[in-house]
């Protein structure tokens, strides 16, 4: 993920941020002092992650539109298996579909059993 630059809004965001966390105590003035000080020379948002390290919400927006989930990593049980479930997994549930439809001999099951074959395989698609 690149390291951005920050904007005026966005250090102004900060300082509030740390505004707020003197009023609830969890900084001492002399902190806040030396703490806004780096927010007002940051350039960078990698620049304000150390500033708010120690200290729960609230975060500044800059920090928190960076934190971005990661892909998970298939796990090892599972790779092989898994990336063919994900390439062929609509086929496989027109082939079950068609198996269901068959075994059934068309009656109303079908009906009911199709939406939820396809809803089943097109979750695990998406995984």
């Amino acid at each position: 993920m690149p390291d951005l630059r920050l904007s005026d809004d966005e250090r102004q965001d900060a300082l509030d941020v740390l505004s707020e966390h003197v009023r609830t105590g969890r900084l001492d003035i002399d902190e806040y002092g030396s703490r806004s000080a780096k927010v007002t020379s940051a350039k960078l948002v990698s620049e304000l992650v150390p500033l708010f390290d120690d200290l729960p919400s609230p975060r500044p927006s800059a920090l928190l539109a960076t934190a971005r989930p990661q892909p998970l990593a298939p796990s090892a049980g599972n790779g092989k298996l898994g990336a063919f479930v994900m390439r062929y997994s609509v086929p496989l549930s027109i082939a079950l579909a068609v198996v269901v439809l068959v075994v059934t001999r068309g009656r109303l099951l079908i009906v009911f059993a199709l939406p939820l074959l396809l809803i089943l395989f097109s979750g695990w698609r998406r995984r």
